[in-house]
């Protein structure tokens, strides 16, 4: 696989005059990919029905001639004006009731069938234009679907198709929806909740209290499978155009929607990376780490979504977007140090990245993303990024081509799982991504590779460690797979904690596969509560009592109560450790399976392709490992 990089472009922003100019110097650059349009519908449709591709084409002859391969974004997720006069009710409708508004974007339900037809239309009008266009080589639907909390809805048009699915999720045997069967799941005859007919349900908003976690569980499914379907109906439409490749550009630390789901519909995986804006926004880490890290980005947060984009895309991914200088959206937006666009994507080629496009171009002058940095400045002289991008078309032009091995170590990531937790964290703060990043980092901070698994996975052949902790519901074929698996597996906290509708299952859970372990009570814990295990770290945030029988205590906390179990080669973890509890127990676990493990420092990570080992040094200072020197703010490379 070859290593290549682009930017995203914007011609409509700016004048026709400086459009060959503005594509001499991307090939000049060295770039491959420029991405266009997905924000362009006003500017291709100005009045329902009359539209005006007459400037996108000549673009896309600008940008193929010199040598450029385009990117066609679908320009969904930014309806014009008209729109809304047209269908006033396609709105979002937040979770207090109120409509999400003109004068931004993504202002669009995605249950809403008018929005929807419209979307059809506009994007086969698109694909019958440029399908078979020798210079449009690949596709993008949409842009950053869940991005500005926009997944879920609470319109009335999300009311009508939730009762709908709501039927075929409870249909017998083809059937009109049982809706007696929908009561015993989700257990109405608690506070009377009991429902005549489908009709009569609505949103789980604006309830007197909580709402039924089923009912909440089940509106965030449906949500998600909204999203699902209306990618579906821009791929369908799209490859019944074209032979190019399709993806679709995610974002980080967003999981309100399914997206194994989407990609099943995609040939490529991408996200929109930006580690200094998921710093001060997402990653949730103290001040200490926060500022050491401040110009930089989280050692860890960016290769967590790059293994989990690359199994999203089923081993095809790329970087959309790439942070290339300040962003105008975080709380606080510092100038990266120098050296950190190069390091930050050769971290994601490191990871299997077909592709690294940076954010954008030129800086633009006016609106809200004004205060967003680019490969040029508003008036068109070179960003500090634009001398790293061209450092990095000069490395991958005789780099030799990346294959990504399996790794020896994987980590289940369930999108159901966040939800269930989102509806029913048990405590403040608590969080599903969070569980598992928590994990993710200690194995990173031992020199693991590691990859992510879809919940649909049942071969785990080639795997030693398997970790499942927080999965709240796990199917009995899964649980058997894993059982007859050579892999060693990690359970708990919460993992097998509910049945599909969010009800403790018959008995206690977890219920697992000859390993006989009940779960007899939980505590969620203050941040001053934290219990001191026997051999380091602590348990925090959240601990489960457990009842079990033939099996092995490997940690205990201070006081002797049983914290991780094990039997033949399964562990039970009852408890969120912090990241001294969860390296030592890990640690454990991968030298009894043989794994060469390091004791990195906190800026100093590394992964492994093929052929390569990659060393990527997030400090400020150089580390030697192995007697290799990585520079500070760079990367070193050994052959493997």
């Amino acid at each position: 696989m070859k290593r290549t990089i682009g930017t995203c472009y914007y011609p409509e922003h700016w004048p026709r005059e400086i459009w060959e100019q503005d594509a001499e110097r991307m090939a000049d650059l060295g770039l491959t990919w420029v991405r266009i349009g997905e924000f362009a519908w006003s500017r291709l449709e100005p009045q329902p029905g009359q539209y005006d591709f007459d400037w996108l084409d000549d673009a896309i002859r600008i940008l193929g001639t010199a040598g450029l391969k385009v990117v066609l974004g679908t320009p969904t997720a930014t309806p014009p004006r008209w729109m809304i006069d047209r269908y006033p009710d396609m709105l979002a409708v937040d979770k207090e009731g109120r409509p999400r508004k003109f004068g931004s974007r993504r202002h669009y339900c995605f249950s809403h069938e008018g929005y929807k037809s419209e979307c059809a239309r506009i994007v086969r009008e698109l694909a019958n234009r440029y399908g078979n266009n020798p210079y449009v080589a690949a596709w993008q639907t949409d842009n950053e679907y869940g991005c500005h909390d926009t997944t879920v809805s609470y319109s009335a048009a999300a009311r009508r198709s939730f009762q709908l699915w709501l039927r075929k999720q409870f249909s017998n045997n083809g059937n009109a929806g049982d809706i007696a069967a929908l009561n015993a799941a989700w257990g109405n005859v608690f506070w009377s909740m009991d429902y005549d007919d489908f009709d009569q349900i609505d949103l789980p908003n604006l309830t007197v209290t909580e709402p039924n976690p089923a009912h909440s569980l089940a509106f965030r499914r449906f949500s998600s499978d909204q999203v699902v379907a209306f990618n579906k109906l821009q791929v369908d439409i799209i490859r019944s155009f074209s032979d190019a490749p399709i993806a679709h550009n995610y974002m980080g630390g967003v999981t309100d929607f399914d997206h194994f789901k989407v990609g099943q519909d995609l040939e490529i995986s991408s996200w929109d990376s930006y580690p200094l804006g998921f710093l001060e926004d997402r990653v949730g880490q103290d001040d200490s780490h926060v500022t050491h890290f401040a110009r930089q980005g989280d050692p860890d947060y960016q290769a967590f979504h790059h293994d989990l984009y690359r199994a999203v895309g089923r081993g095809r991914w790329w970087v959309m977007e790439q942070q290339p200088g300040p962003v105008n959206w975080a709380p606080f937006n510092p100038v990266p140090l120098p050296g950190m666009v190069r390091l930050w994507t050769w971290e994601a080629f490191a990871h299997g990245a077909e592709a690294v496009c940076y954010f954008r171009w030129r800086q633009a002058p006016m609106a809200q993303e004004q205060m967003h940095a680019g490969l040029l400045r508003p008036d068109s002289v070179e960003a500090p990024a634009f001398a790293e991008a061209r450092h990095v078309a000069q490395e991958i032009a005789s780099a030799p081509d990346v294959s990504i091995k399996q790794a020896p170590v994987a980590i289940m990531f369930d999108y159901n799982a966040d939800f269930a937790w989102n509806i029913q964290p048990h405590g403040r703060g608590l969080t599903y991504l969070s569980l598992i990043f928590d994990i993710y980092r200690a194995l990173r901070q031992m020199g693991l590779s590691i990859d992510i698994l879809s919940p649909e996975t049942r071969d785990f052949d080639g795997y030693k460690l398997v970790v499942m902790s927080g999965m709240m519901h796990v199917p009995e074929d899964l649980k058997q797979a894993l059982s007859q698996s050579d892999a060693r597996v990690i359970w708990g906290p919460r993992s097998a904690a509910r049945d599909t509708h969010m009800s403790l299952p018959d008995g206690l859970p977890p219920q697992l596969v000859d390993f006989d372990i009940k779960i007899t009570s939980v505590e969620s814990l203050r941040p001053s509560l934290g219990i001191e295990l026997e051999h380091g770290g602590k348990c925090c945030h959240y601990r489960e009592d457990i009842e079990i029988n033939d099996a092995e205590t490997l940690e205990t906390t201070k006081d002797g109560t049983r914290i991780v179990v094990a039997r033949g080669k399964q562990v039970y973890v009852a408890g969120w450790l912090d990241q001294d509890g969860w390296m030592q127990i890990l640690r454990k676990q991968c030298q009894n399976l043989g794994l060469d493990l390091y004791d990195l420092p906190s800026g100093l990570r590394c992964r492994d392709t093929l052929t390569e080992r990659f060393w990527i040094n997030y400090d400020t200072l150089d580390h030697t490992i192995d007697g290799l020197t990585v520079p500070a703010l760079s990367y070193s490379v050994q052959p493997i």
